[in-house]
């Protein structure tokens, strides 16, 4: 039994590594996967500083089995079942056909190259099927794909864990009760199992979920309690479930997050703050755990059928599996192309072989092993090869001149509106319902919830996006906004309103503190803009020419005509800041906000 110091010191070595490399990897851009990792193995087996068994103990199983669950209650939480109606069907026959070709390809491979039994083989192609959403979501963020092949990648790694948990713990069930009741008997055991795994996971959820609508409905449960209730709830669901059907938690919390995030009776997104700090939390302490338990002999086993074994999943078993599972999906060959480049192992397929490793009756370190060079190896690929592929293939824009602003109100609405009818995409993030409607009544392109949050974030379609407009009527909002998005962005592509200054005071042209740079002018605040709309102001766009130059078109408007955007000859949009006057040429159209329709 380890002290109580050498628990305190391991617990903060895992907290401080987990954290410092999210630190870390959000400041050099890196999938922070990999460093966390990396970071495993280096407390762990190469110094031995690490030893999550003697640490834990027996506690180490339940801890990663409830952290396996929250996970999975996070990705539930991510679901909106309304944007599945666009790739529903894609996305069924990827977690459907192609998770039973990943299977068998992959166990079929494991069972070639790998010294495995052919059971064991069997387990791991059933934890490969799983991808990594965690991995993903960042990338997709990167690449900003166009078209459909971005939300089918996002909703394909996020609706696919429980399937490939589900999966995996039929096949462990299999395998332990083999040897009892032969193969027929074992396969009709897990029928049975995946049967009761479904109606206990689905009545769980159930009852769970309206259990917790019921009590904030009823205001039973006050604000500064709710996220630790619904906390309560998760890991009580989790555990009741699986007490009466082994291993259905995974399932039931997973269908919990569903409920939860697509019911109307209850908001819940201030609770969705809630998973996403957990979120953070839990994988990157769970990285460091479970990569320090890998033998320090692990390495020895690393073979080149090992490496052979990986290479046919990327360059064989994914594309395979995409191919037929995207038969009839209407994709393009392009899109296909990308999917098939598109599948990382991440935080689910760790924790679910790191569970059933330490349960089967002959521990396999080999099958940990084994799972965790897949993940380095696919991330590794996937992460640098994507953005490069989705460029080739045209599916990613190299200069991408499509804007996201945050805000819906009625001079986003104009400006949304204006650039549309340029073509240029346009997407509205707003928290305000009555915003949101409006903007969807006039067409455009909206997403609710707050700009702030990282499920929002996760959830955009970034396709053919490239600047961000912080523009809400909250200063601190679109300062906070602006620091975000210098993530998913270059910080050059990232603009705010200007906040207003006290009487008498002289104008910036670019504060220091802040992030994003000044719109439009240093004089442009959400007040004095709206203000002029209220008043009469309107937003037009006009085609310079050689007759009606800039200047002609200043004399027509004056000093009140307020430039917004430029839209040069090649048809790239520039946006006024207050710190780079644009002088537009003939040939050239402004966007400009003013204060009546000239007569």
């Amino acid at each position: 039994m380890a002290s109580t110091e050498t628990v305190l010191i391991g617990l903060t070595a895992i907290l401080v590594l987990g954290i410092g490399i999210q630190w870390l990897a959000w400041r050099i851009r890196l999938p922070s996967i990999l460093l966390l990792l990396l970071a495993g193995l280096l407390a762990g087996p190469v110094t031995g500083r690490l030893n999550p068994d003697a640490l834990f103990g027996d506690l180490l199983l339940p801890i990663v089995s409830i952290s396996v669950g929250l996970i999975l209650f996070e990705g539930g939480l991510s679901l909106r079942i309304r944007e599945l109606r666009e790739v529903g069907s894609t996305v069924v026959g990827l977690i459907s056909i192609g998770v039973m070709v990943t299977w068998l390809l992959a166990s079929t491979g494991a069972w070639l190259l790998l010294d495995f039994s052919p059971g064991e083989a069997v387990l791991l192609g059933a934890i490969l099927v799983v991808t990594g959403p965690t991995v993903i979501g960042p990338l997709l963020r990167q690449i900003r794909p166009v078209g459909r092949v971005g939300p089918v990648a996002k909703w394909e790694g996020i609706v696919i864990d429980p399937v490939g948990a589900v999966l995996a713990v039929l096949v462990f069930r299999a395998i332990e009760t083999t040897q009892a009741v032969g193969f027929y008997g074992a396969v009709g055991e897990a029928a049975v199992h995946l049967a009761g795994t479904v109606a206990v996971g689905v009545l769980a959820a159930v009852v769970a979920g309206g259990l917790v609508l019921v009590c904030l409905r009823r205001h039973w449960i006050p604000d500064f309690l709710e996220s630790s209730v619904l906390l309560m709830v998760v890991v009580a669901t989790f555990t009741a479930s699986n007490l009466v059907e082994h291993e259905s938690g995974l399932l039931a919390v997973t269908l919990l997050g569903i409920v939860l995030a697509n019911q109307k009776w209850v908001s819940i997104e201030h609770l969705v703050e809630f998973k996403e700090n957990l979120r953070v939390l839990l994988i990157s302490s769970l990285f460091i755990v479970l990569a320090a338990r890998i033998p320090q002999t692990a390495a020895a086993e690393l073979n080149w059928q090992a490496f052979v074994f990986v290479g046919l999943l990327i360059f064989v078993v994914r594309p395979v599996a995409v191919a037929l599972a995207t038969i009839r999906s209407g994709l393009g060959w392009k899109e296909r192309v990308f999917l098939s480049w598109m599948a990382p192992r991440g935080i689910v397929a760790a924790s679910v072989a790191s569970v059933f490793s330490l349960q089967l009756h002959e521990p396999n370190e080999s099958l940990v092993t084994m799972t965790f060079l897949v993940i380095l190896v696919t991330v590794l690929v996937y992460g640098l090869g994507a953005p490069l592929l989705a460029r080739r293939l045209g599916l990613a824009v190299a200069n991408p001149q499509g804007l996201v602003i945050a805000g819906a109100h009625s001079l986003a609405r104009s400006i949304a509106k204006t650039l549309g009818e340029l073509d240029f995409a346009v997407l509205l993030v707003d928290l305000n319902r009555s915003n949101i409607h409006a903007a969807r009544l006039e067409g455009l392109k909206t997403c609710y919830g707050s700009i702030l949050s990282e499920r929002v974030v996760d959830e955009m379609d970034l396709g053919g996006m490239g600047r961000f407009l912080a523009m809400t009527p909250n200063n601190e909002v679109n300062s906070l906004a602006t620091r975000w998005f210098a993530t998913v962005f270059d910080r050059a592509s990232i603009y705010q309103l200007a906040l207003p200054r006290p009487q008498g005071a002289r104008a910036e042209t670019a504060p220091r503190h802040l992030p994003g740079r000044l719109l439009f002018d240093a004089s442009a605040t959400y007040g004095a803009l709206q203000s002029r709309l209220a008043w009469g102001a309107v937003i037009t766009k006009t085609r310079l020419t050689e007759k009606f130059d800039y200047e002609a078109f200043q004399e027509l408007h004056g000093q009140q005509a307020l430039p917004l955007f430029v839209v040069r000859e090649n048809g790239t949009l520039a946006i006024c800041t207050a710190e780079d006057q644009l002088v537009p040429k003939s040939g050239e159209t402004v966007i400009s906000i003013v204060d009546a329709e000239p007569t």
